[in-house]
């Protein structure tokens, strides 16, 4: 591959600045994050369904596709981790991790069942799954949510582009207010870190942040 002269790093470097994807980038970013203030009370809803699950002693399950499975990775390593303080791990686990079970059951079933066959395993009713979509209508997440409809489990959806069907299908739904996907990627990396500073929150104050996990 032909190495680019300085000069022609320079010209690139001075067109990217004027025209380029950054500036524009850098406004849709910005003018989302001013219109994200109108999803505060399904940010704290949706915590709140969290905090109710963990507070009983139960566990959060997570679940997306491509950049929302990077998500769900994400925010179960701030619970399991620390995301802030040190306190007591919390139990949350993102069903996005485990290769053998993900292409077991793609290949052997069908790739919509990667979550929901998983989830029936290891979900037990009193637990939460946060359903992560841009779109709202991944069929695999969907299937998720069906099933833990049926075992009892809370359902949260995070998602964007007006929540698709999620929105409707799970107890509470945060919508992020764009139609790009980037965009919608950003602001639920913001509303995830949002969501474990409350739970932390909502957790301390019932006196469970540092306490032994409580008893199933």
């Amino acid at each position: 591959m032909k190495a680019l002269k300085k000069s022609q790093v320079v010209r690139i470097a001075d067109h990217v600045g004027r025209e380029g994807p950054y500036p524009s980038a850098l406004r849709e970013h910005i003018a989302l994050f001013d219109d994200l203030a109108a999803i505060r009370p399904e940010v704290e809803d949706a915590a709140a369904v969290i905090v109710r699950s963990l507070a009983d002693g139960k566990k959060l399950m997570l679940c997306g596709n491509g950049g929302s499975a990077a998500d769900s990775q994400h925010l179960a390593a701030e619970l399991t981790g620390r995301f802030v303080k040190d306190r007591r791990p919390l139990a949350a686990m993102a069903l996005t991790t485990d290769s053998s079970a993900l292409t077991c059951i793609a290949n052997d079933y069908d790739f919509d069942e990667v979550f929901s066959r998983q989830l029936a395993g290891l979900g037990r009713p009193g637990d939460c799954l946060l359903a992560i979509s841009t779109s709202g209508n991944s069929s695999n997440v969907i299937r998720a949510v069906e099933t833990a409809r049926r075992m009892r489990i809370a359902t949260v959806a995070l998602t964007g582009r007006g929540g698709g069907r999620l929105r409707d299908l799970c107890d509470t739904a945060i919508v992020v207010p764009s139609a790009i996907t980037a965009r919608i990627q950003e602001a639920h990396i913001f509303v995830g870190h949002v969501l474990c500073a409350l739970v932390e929150q909502g957790l301390a104050r019932a006196g469970l942040l540092h306490a032994e996990q409580p008893a199933s």
